[in-house]
Order: C-alpha cells, then structure tokens, then sequence
C-alpha cells in the first residue's frame, strides 16, 4: 500500500484543484482525502506537487519503429508523465499479418531485428504481454497493412471478395481487442483508395464501438476537401473519428484554419477530434517528399524511378523548395554519419543543388531515411491546440539513445511542452489542461477506470512539481496558478507501480496490454 501525502490534486474531471492525501493498493486508487493517519508501506511526501492521472498519447510510432521490441519500457514517454500509448496510426499496425512480415512499416523502421511470430491480433497482444511494456498499449487495425498484404502493391479497387475477406478480417481483429481502424490516405499504398471501401470498413468499425483515425488525402492545398471526407465518414458511419497530426503546414495556413473551422462547426453529437503536437516540425519518411506522380508502386518502384537518370529533370523541378536548413536527417540506416545533418549540408558537401542534394540522399540511403521537416507554423498550431476538438499527441516513438537516431523533442516533451504553453492560453485553466490529456482521451477509446483520479479507478498517476518561484501552497487554478513555466515530472506510477522516481525510470515496466471494451 502507498500513501501519498499533501499533494494539489487535479483529478481530471475538469474539477478545481484540491489538496488531499491518496492511497493506492495493488494497480487500483483505494482513497482520496485527508487520510494523514492512514498506515501504509510506503509514504511519499507530495508537498509542492500536482497529482493527475497518467497522460494519455492517442497517437504513437513506437510500433512503426518497432521500438516497443528494442525499448520495451518506452522511457521516452514515461519521463514526460505518459501512461497510455496507442499504435496503429496511418494505415500500418503490427497486426494482423496474413503473411508474417512487416512490410508496411518498413518506411519507418528497420524490421530485420524483430522475430515476427504472430499472425492474428490476438496473437501480437499476447506477445506484447509476455514481452511486458514499461507502458500500457493498444493499437488499431492498419488498412494498408491488410490491403498490401492481399493485392500485393498494385493500385486497384478490390473485388468483392477481396472486400469480403478485408471486412471479415477487419471484424476479428476488432473482437480481439483492436480498438478501430487507421488509413493512410496520404501515402502511396492509401492515396488511391475509393470512398466506399472506407466507409464499409469503418461502418463495421462503428458497430463494434471502435475509432476511425485517419491520416487526410491531403494536408496541403486540399486540406479542406481531406477534411470534409473525414466528416463525411464520420457522419455516415456514426464512428468515433480521429483526424491523424492535424497541422497547418507552411504556407498553407488559410487552407488550414478553413479546415479547422469545418471541423469545430460541426455538432458535438459527431465525435471527431484531431490529434497535434506544439512543435514546428514533422517526422517524414525521405520519399514523402518525392513529387505526388512518384508516389507510385512499392518502395523499390519508387526506388527505380529516384535512380533512372532520365528521370532525374522532371523529379528535381517537381519537388517542393526548402530552405537548406528546413530538413534535417533523424535517422539513415547504414550511413550514421549523416544524422544530425541537415540537407543543405549534406547538399554542400556534395556539391549540388538543394534539390539535387535531396535526392541524392534518397538515391544513397534507397528512400529509407527518416528525416526531421520544420514545415509547420507553430503559432498557428499552439492556437489549435486549444480547441475542444484538439487532442494531444507526439506522432512519434520511443527509442534508445543511440548514435544513428536523432533525439526527438516530440517524443520526450509533447505533454511538459504543452502544459508549459498554459501561460499563453489565458482563458484556460489547469483543469482544463489536464482533462484534455486524460480523462478526455480516455473516453475517445473508452478505456474504463483510467483518465481520472477516483477511488476504483486504476492507479496511473503524475506527480509534477511546478518550477516557479512561488510553487503552489494551496490549490489554484492555471488562471493566475500553478503551471505555466517549466514543469519537472517528479514521479510517475503505472498500475499502481512507481516507474519514474526523481525524474528517472525505475527499470518497472508495469504497462498492460488493452483491449477494446
């Protein structure tokens, strides 16, 4: 049994900030108050901290980089105070496998080290749970992983038994415990798909209770439309609706808040959030940036056209300008050296052009290397993040510090970053913030007794102290309160475990495998 004493509360109801006492037994919250007599094995001196619940990251890459396999205790994620992760965005998830390779993820990670002995989505989750995560985990079903896997990587609609076999293998998946279905619309593999296969996918989705994330046909100059086909599906499915890292990207701002307005104009009655991060930069596999005509066929097509030469004219004048310090290469398999360097220097060591140095480095690294994009507006962004629609994710993974990866902000700082903002938000309060981190996700994937500070409920807690000259003595809200400079992640409980201690992991990994409900 633990005590934790003289703590500023935050429960995650969107109730004012209380101070109390909270006792945990097992993985379960057991009781909140003043309980300063309460015996228990294990007291902790909560005095100038806020308790929340765990947070919440609707939208992760620890499974496209299969780092849930390499970093199984997920410190990155952790240390900013996260609890609860969910994988399977953008049309690629680690299951199901009709064949037992992970050929959909391979745009991200290097899946050579992982020993795939799963097929079903029952059988990923229970290895996932022999394995243990630091983290607790769940995952939607990808549509392009089980498109690809089977038509192969022809461009084509599919037959109506091949749709017969994708609903029944959809449907399984989802009575196994996959919480919904993810697309990638923006990708080769998804760009192509009709309307009507994914609003049969998803009105199966819809019936089970599932979530729909997609990743929009387009973030740029069609946002709008992307977004309005988003809504449509969303209407006519009834499905619970995630649009995939929602950003307003350069020089297509207007396009953006159009589409944001699309999007808060519509009733509440329609569940659909977006999910964003409050940095300015995107994580981008290199052959994203090709032009959209070369986005066809497998990687190796796509490969075959970066090294004809013929070719070379036509990809140059279409690729879209940068400047030379715009993007920055996070990860290069077999060229480490190259991390850390941005393009233009890359380019300038090579002697060449901005462009022609870009696709030199997709000729060199065969259209596998991830690259940092500062292609976001970060203004435009922060002011999205509070809309009652927005949810807050990292789009990224978890990983090992090593030398051929470049550490990510987003993945070690999305919630602290966030919270920190509360300064600007002037009108919101601590509150607010907190329900939407947890208790408002938890909803979303109806993941019961997490989200929220109650007796009964599982034992997923943050405890943060405020780096302020004046940390709080008595509950306030953020108007005028607590949070709003830097907040240090004190220590973290998952399941009622002490994961974090002091700002570091304690090697625990007490995260459990979820199911949809």
């Amino acid at each position: 049994m633990i005590l934790i004493k003289d703590s500023v509360v935050v429960d995650g109801t969107g109730a004012p900030p209380q101070r109390a006492d909270i006792v945990l037994k097992d993985n379960r919250i057991v009781a909140i108050g003043s309980l300063k007599n309460h015996e228990a094995d294990v007291v902790i001196d909560g005095l100038g901290t806020i308790t929340t619940p765990g947070f919440i990251d609707v939208n992760t890459d620890s499974d496209h980089y299969v780092s849930l396999f390499t970093d199984p205790l997920q410190q990155d994620f952790l240390k900013q105070g996260v609890t609860t992760i969910i994988g399977g965005h953008c049309g690629s998830s680690l299951a199901p496998l009709l064949y037992g390779t992970l050929e959909s993820i391979r745009k991200w990670g290097d899946t050579s080290g992982v020993n795939v002995n799963w097929n079903t989505m029952a059988e990923f989750l229970k290895t996932l749970e022999k394995l243990k995560l630091g983290v607790n985990f769940g995952t939607l079903v990808g549509h392009s992983t089980i498109r690809r896997a089977l038509i192969g990587e022809v461009h084509r609609d599919l037959t109506e038994r091949e749709m017969e076999v994708f609903t029944g293998i959809v449907t399984t998946a989802l009575k196994e415990g996959a919480f919904g279905l993810s697309t990638g619309l923006g990708y080769s593999h998804g760009r192509g798909t009709p309307y009507q296969e994914i609003k049969e996918l998803v009105t199966i989705v819809a019936k089970y209770g599932g979530i729909y994330a997609t990743h929009l046909r387009n973030e740029r100059e069609d946002i709008v439309t992307a977004t309005k086909e988003a809504l449509m599906i969303a209407k006519e499915t009834g499905a619970k609706t995630l649009i995939s890292h929602f950003r307003p990207i350069v020089g297509y701002e207007n396009e953006f808040e159009k589409a944001l307005a699309l999007i808060e104009s519509n009733p509440d009655k329609l569940n659909l959030h977006f999910d964003l991060y409050p940095f300015n930069y995107s994580i981008l596999p290199i052959y994203t940036l090709l032009p959209s005509w070369a986005h066809e066929g497998s990687l190796e097509e796509m490969f075959a056209q970066v090294s004809d030469a013929q070719m070379e004219p036509e990809i140059i004048k279409d690729i879209p300008s940068f400047k030379s310090d715009d993007i920055i290469i996070a990860r290069a398999t077999g060229f480490d050296y190259l991390v850390g360097k941005s393009v233009g220097e890359f380019a300038k060591g090579q002697g060449m052009t901005l462009k022609k140095g870009l696709l030199q480095l997709m000729r060199l690294t065969k259209l596998k290397a991830v690259l940092f994009h500062k292609n976001i507006n970060l203004g435009v962004a922060q002011n999205a993040l509070i809309s009652d629609r927005a949810l807050i994710a990292s789009n990224s993974p978890s990983l090992l510090e090593t030398k051929n990866i470049l550490e990510n902000d987003r993945a070690k700082k999305t919630f602290t970053e966030f919270l920190h903002l509360l300064s600007q938000f002037k009108k919101k309060s601590l509150e607010w913030a907190v329900a939407k981190i947890t208790s408002e996700p938890a909803k979303k994937f109806n993941l019961r007794d997490r989200g929220i500070i109650k007796p009964g409920a599982i034992a997923d807690l943050v405890m943060m102290r405020p780096m302020l000259p004046n940390a709080p003595a008595s509950p306030k809200t953020s108007q005028g309160g607590p949070l709003g400079g830097d907040n240090k992640i004190v220590n973290v409980f998952v399941g009622g475990q002490l994961v974090v201690k002091d700002g570091e992991t304690t090697g625990v990994r007490a995260g459990q495998v979820l199911r949809r409900t």
